[in-house]
């Protein structure tokens, strides 16, 4: 069976890693949507518990291998930042901040995913990278004080969104290692299941506590939140991620912010005020600056690295090939 030909894969990687990001750019919109008549914790945690339902299912049925033991502890620290983590801060965060505010603090994430990969893969990028990373958290800091009512106030909610970036960020690069092991999709997937018996007790809890009474809005908001954003989104991502180039299509995650604060002007009506979007401009521009610096060198350390990033291999004659899976 002949492979495809590159510019259709790389097409193809595009198109995957696209259809992730804007499935991604609704979360913020729809987590706000729902936190206004669901407790907080009931929507970062039964989300979690709805999406593990679907994966378990899934891996099942595809009678998936399991993980190793080492595997396992990395799955937990991938479900900490992205099952966990991430939804629960930002769940809480988006009670008392615009989704536009929140879409560029979160945009840090491109810049503070390079970030957590550097230092997981032990690279040494040159020092372009680790000034363009400051200037970005630098420039999301001063947005954020500013949204707030003056220089120097920031909000618990603005802690809580700089958490769940590096909550994320931590979640995707382990999650981007361990995906080469077990497989795009099943790094999720597992990372879900591993979780569940603590997102199911979470929701159990928050249900008690504070029964959910909801429209149907809430509950529709939390369903994509489920389906969408903890799953399908991720899965298609990742496969974008695993046609490649990995290079090329993890920078399209820097689209995401400006589609959010699209999502937010059209679908919950705030206003695109001036300071939001020369914050968003700065930090977007901050962190593409951040994910390109930490391309270069990494490619440049790498012998012959192929089109996806991947090492390549030498035939006996010096020939140099791609690295096969």
């Amino acid at each position: 069976m002949t492979s495809q030909p590159a510019h259709i894969a790389t097409a193809s990687g595009t198109l995957w890693g696209l259809s992730g990001v804007v499935a991604f750019s609704f979360t913020v919109i729809f987590t706000r949507i729902a936190v206004d008549e669901l407790d907080p914790l009931f929507v970062g945690a039964a989300r979690a518990v709805v999406a593990a339902a679907i994966a378990g299912a899934v891996l099942v049925a595809t009678r998936q291998r399991l993980p190793s033991g080492a595997q396992w502890a990395r799955l937990a620290i991938v479900a900490g930042g992205v099952v966990v983590g991430f939804p629960l801060l930002t769940s809480y965060a988006l009670t008392t901040a615009p989704a536009s505010h929140g879409a560029i603090v979160i945009a840090l994430l491109p810049a503070a995913t390079a970030i957590a990969a550097v230092l997981r893969l032990r690279e040494r990028p040159g020092v372009v990278f680790w000034i363009a990373a400051a200037v970005g958290a630098v420039a999301a800091a001063v947005f954020a004080s500013l949204g707030n009512g003056g220089f120097g106030t920031i909000r618990p909610s603005d802690v809580l969104l700089l958490a769940a970036v590096a909550a994320a960020a931590i979640g995707y690069a382990e999650g981007g290692v361990l995906s080469r092991e077990l497989g795009a999709w099943q790094t999720i997937s597992w990372a879900l299941v591993v979780v569940s018996p603590l997102t199911i007790c979470l929701t159990a809890a928050s249900a008690t506590i504070d029964p959910p009474h909801a429209g149907a809005s809430s509950w529709l908001a939390l369903a994509y939140l489920a389906i969408v954003s903890m799953f399908l989104g991720f899965i298609a991502w990742y496969r974008g991620l695993a046609i490649g180039p990995m290079t090329q299509v993890s920078q399209l995650q820097l689209v995401q912010p400006v589609l959010t604060l699209a999502w937010a002007a059209v679908i919950l009506g705030e206003p695109l005020s001036l300071p939001t979007v020369l914050g968003g401009v700065t930090v977007i521009a901050c962190a593409a600056v951040a994910v390109r610096a930490r391309q270069r060198p990494l490619r440049a350390q790498v012998a012959g690295a192929g089109r996806d990033g991947r090492p390549l291999r030498h035939t006996r004659s010096g020939r140099p090939v791609a690295a096969r899976e």
